[in-house]
């Protein structure tokens, strides 16, 4: 092989390793998002009543991943690879949901996830059915929650929800406002009914 040879060999193997590392230069750097908690409108409530700690916050397989997912029109998820949550999704809705509960019921009786909890302390049980950001701007929570007592835990009761936030734009850091308003209004219930039932 001659010197010119090489040369030329030498550049058809560099330039298409310097278009690779220029694309690798481009690409957009991944976002990441949290829930925060939203402050109650109501007083706090007072009265007392038996201690309760919030279990699990069960969601679908197809949006507990680390990327943030839309629904888009034909039953289609978009995935979306640049934004991710800060944390996996359920790990995130049970923590805001246990600031938003901490907020709202009285003092000493929410007890926070993975803390050992006092004889008698109820449970509760979150279930998504299904979470949607949909291209109208709205965002849905579908579900329930289960209020547990005893030993073994048995169900108490189950109330079903459905509640829908609007969302600014279809950015991700809209989807994770509203998702972060949704989980309030869920605390916002389940705080009236325990208080209900003391």
């Amino acid at each position: 092989m001659t010197a010119k040879t090489a040369r030329i060999v030498a550049c058809a193997w560099t330039l298409p390793l310097t278009l690779a590392l220029a694309a690798c230069g481009h690409s957009p750097p991944t976002r990441y998002f949290s829930l925060d908690a939203v402050p109650p409108r109501a007083p706090l409530a007072t009265q007392r009543m038996a201690p309760v700690q919030l279990g699990a916050v069960r969601v679908p397989a197809a949006l507990d991943r680390p990327e943030i997912v839309a629904h888009g029109a034909g039953h289609r998820l978009a995935v979306r690879e640049d934004d991710h949550w800060g944390a996996p999704l359920a790990e995130m809705m049970r923590r805001a949901l246990a600031q938003d509960l901490l907020a709202r019921l009285p003092a000493g009786t929410f007890v926070l996830p993975e803390a050992p909890a006092p004889a008698g302390a109820r449970g509760i049980v979150v279930t998504v059915l299904d979470l949607r950001a949909d291209p109208n701007g709205a965002l849905t929570l579908e579900g329930s929650w289960t209020l547990t007592a005893g030993e073994p835990p048995r169900a108490v009761t189950t109330q079903t929800v459905a509640l829908t936030e609007p969302m600014s734009s279809s950015d991700s850091a809209a989807i994770a406002d509203a998702l972060s308003r949704v989980l309030a209004r869920l605390a916002d219930r389940i705080a009236a009914s325990l208080a209900a039932q003391r």
